[in-house]
């Protein structure tokens, strides 16, 4: 540490548990780094004072970019001034997080000398997060970054970092190549990346179906969410090896169903597949017995966000069924509808979801040229004033 007599007594109580704790391991990067040291130092007196001392630095530019680092300075330089800047620079993932050791070796050595050696892996953007640098280091850094094969990730009124599942390279839920996808449209858009051109931040997260692991419904613009059409694939035999197993299907699996759309009675599990709201907990609770059906692609919704200028907002569908091979291109004329919109209309700092809560469903539609359908009805079977008439078999 930059100082031996740094005491931290109330991040100390950070470490006491059966936990992991950040102090801890801010404490042995110090071994390396005198930023930390003093980051600690400064993080005890904003926990003692309740105030917080960082300044936001908007965005500092390396050469030929408009974003990928965020501006961040000490209020408190003369007294800790390791940080007086720490700079978070944010390097674009691979998709899927997959690394090799060569390669994490790689960015540990480049940040350990021209930063402060913690990084976060991942924000939750997705991206490499390395924590804490000077302006003067940025440029030297990024050069290094570039030779090995990096980029920096988006940052300010940008399309931010696509990030997306491991899909079909390791799950076997997986209805669509979210790793293909998330390279491409990274690829395909660098200086929507790099310059930002918007009123405000777009994210766009690739999941390979409903679990949705990268949570794209809470926190993506855009989130491409992997679903199938048709039946819910089922192994009779398996079915019966779970329930000979000791799993109460009926109490476990059906019962759960938030639309009751199963049964399973002596032995045969029913499956009402037009009721199917594909939430997966069937499938997750017995995946050797159950999967996705055959015909498989993706839903396109819109509109998530964290609670920032406004409130927390979900994604909400806007393309019901997209076929696996038609994803890229049909997502790529949508982008370029609702950016046109967003432009024109967007105030500054307003999410989409904003501009659509503001301006109403109705006109996004109409301005970006799609017809409504039902599955944008977020709550179908809970309006009062929709009856659905059936006939004698209950259909």
């Amino acid at each position: 540490m930059a100082d031996d007599d740094t005491k931290t007594p109330l991040l100390d109580q950070l470490e006491e548990g059966p936990w992991p704790s950040f102090v801890t391991e801010i404490k042995r990067a110090g071994t390396k780094s005198p930023v930390c040291g003093d980051l600690l130092g400064q993080l005890e007196q904003s926990y003692a004072e309740k105030k917080g001392h960082w300044k936001h630095g908007g965005i500092v530019g390396v050469l030929g970019y408009g974003g990928g680092v965020i501006g961040r300075y000490s209020d408190l330089p003369e007294k800790y001034p390791n940080v007086a800047h720490f700079h978070t620079m944010r390097v674009n993932q691979p998709a899927g997080w997959f690394y090799t050791s060569d390669a994490i070796r790689t960015l540990c050595d480049i940040w350990e000398e021209h930063g402060s050696g913690l990084t976060n892996m991942h924000g939750s953007t997705g991206d490499i997060v390395f924590l804490g640098t000077r302006t003067d280091q940025l440029e030297p850094a990024f050069k290094k970054l570039t030779a090995a094969g990096f980029d920096l990730g988006g940052s300010g009124s940008s399309m931010r970092t696509p990030s997306c599942c491991v899909g079909q390279a390791r799950c076997e839920w997986a209805c669509y190549d979210t790793m293909a996808l998330c390279d491409d449209l990274t690829r395909s858009y660098q200086d929507e990346l790099h310059r930002p051109p918007f009123p405000y931040k777009f994210k766009i997260k690739c999941s390979g179906c409903p679990n949705d692991c990268v949570a794209s419904i809470a926190r993506a613009d855009l989130s491409i969410i992997g679903t199938w059409k048709g039946e819910i694939q089922q192994d009779a035999g398996a079915i019966a090896e779970y329930a000979a197993s000791g799993l109460d299907i009926q109490k476990d699996v059906c019962d759960r169903c938030p639309t009751r759309c199963m049964t399973y009675e002596r032995g045969t599990l029913t499956i009402e597949n037009r009721e199917c709201v594909r939430c997966m907990h069937c499938i997750n609770v017995m995946p050797k017995a159950l999967g996705p059906g055959t015909e498989r692609g993706a839903t396109i919704l819109i509109g998530a966000k964290a609670p920032i200028v406004q409130g927390a907002l979900l994604s909400s569908v806007l393309v019901p069924f997209v076929p696996a091979e038609e994803l890229a291109e049909t997502i790529k004329e949508l982008l370029k509808r609702v950016w046109e919109f967003w432009d024109e209309y967007g105030k500054n700092r307003e999410r989409i979801g904003e501009l659509i809560q503001r301006v109403g469903l109705a006109n996004f539609l109409d301005a970006i040229g799609l017809d409504p359908v039902p599955e944008m009805v977020s709550a179908p079977r809970d309006n009062p004033f929709i009856f659905y008439q059936t006939d004698g078999d209950g259909h």
